[in-house]
C-alpha cells in the first residue's frame, strides 16, 4: 500500500471527509480492520482565506509548495490537495516535488466521461467558477464544456461557502438557494453538476436533487485509494 500525502485544512470540515472516505474505502476493499496509510499536513485556513481574498496567489503557492515538500520528506508517495480552489497553483506544486500530484479535475473528469457527459454545470468558490484553471483543464484535457451560474448566483454560492460551510454550518435556506441554481443550470443545458468545492457535499446530496452530481471530494479521495492500492 502506498502512502497518501494529504494537504488539508481548507477547510478541515472537508479534510475530515477525505480521511473518512479514504479509510472506509480501504476497509471495504481489503476487509478486516485495514485502513489507509496517509500523512496529513493541515494548514490554518484563516491565513489561506485572507490570501485568497487578496488574490495573493504567489504567497499561496509558496504555502502549498512548503506543505507538499514536507509530505514528500515525510514519506508520502503522492500528493492529494484536499481543495478545489487551491488547484489554481497545482502546476507550481507539481514542479516543486518529485512525487505525483493527483489533480482533482482529472479525477472528476474520469467520472464525467463514464457518464458520456459533454456539458457540465460547475459550482464552487468564485475563484473556481470564474477563473480558468478548472474550466480550461476540463475543456482542453477532457473535452468537457462548463456552464457556470450567473453573477448573483455565484456571489450567493461564494458567501455560503465561506460564511457557513467552512464553519460546518448547514442552513436549509442556503440549500434551497443551491437547489434553485442547480435547476437553472440544468435548464440551460447542463447534463450534470460538479460540486466543485469540497464543502458543498455537506449541503447538497442526491437526497435533495435528482441531478447527476459529481462530488469532487469523494471522487478525489477514492482516486487516492485506487492509486494507493495499485
Amino acid at each position: 500500500m502506498k502512502t497518501i500525502g494529504l494537504i488539508g485544512g481548507m477547510s478541515w470540515e472537508s479534510s475530515s471527509l477525505y480521511y473518512q472516505i479514504i479509510n472506509r474505502t480501504i476497509q471495504e476493499k481489503l476487509g478486516g480492520v485495514h485502513s489507509g496509510k496517509s500523512i496529513l499536513y493541515s494548514v490554518d485556513f484563516n491565513e489561506i482565506a485572507v490570501l485568497q481574498k487578496e488574490e495573493n496567489w504567489e504567497k499561496l503557492a509558496e504555502l502549498m509548495i512548503e506543505a507538499a515538500q514536507k509530505l514528500e520528506k515525510g514519506g508520502a508517495d503522492f500528493i492529494v490537495l484536499c481543495t478545489n480552489t487551491m488547484h489554481k497553483v497545482a502546476d507550481a506544486i507539481e514542479k516543486s516535488v518529485s512525487i505525483p500530484l493527483v489533480h482533482i479535475v482529472d479525477a472528476t473528469a474520469e467520472k464525467i466521461q463514464e457518464k458520456n457527459i459533454k456539458k457540465i454545470g460547475l459550482l464552487g468558490t468564485s475563484f473556481t467558477m470564474e477563473q480558468d484553471f478548472f474550466k480550461l483543464r476540463l475543456l482542453e484535457n477532457h473535452n468537457i464544456e462548463t456552464i457556470i451560474p450567473n453573477e448573483k448566483q455565484r456571489a450567493d454560492i461564494h458567501r455560503i461557502i465561506y460564511e457557513e460551510l467552512v464553519k460546518g454550518i448547514i442552513n436549509a435556506d442556503s440549500r434551497n438557494i443551491f437547489l434553485e441554481i442547480i435547476t437553472d443550470l440544468i435548464q440551460k443545458g447542463a447534463e450534470g453538476i460538479i460540486l466543485g468545492c469540497t464543502e458543498i457535499e455537506l449541503l447538497i446530496t442526491n437526497e435533495f436533487t435528482d441531478a447527476e452530481l459529481f462530488n469532487t471530494a469523494a471522487i478525489h479521495a477514492r482516486k487516492a485509494v485506487e492509486l494507493s492500492l495499485e
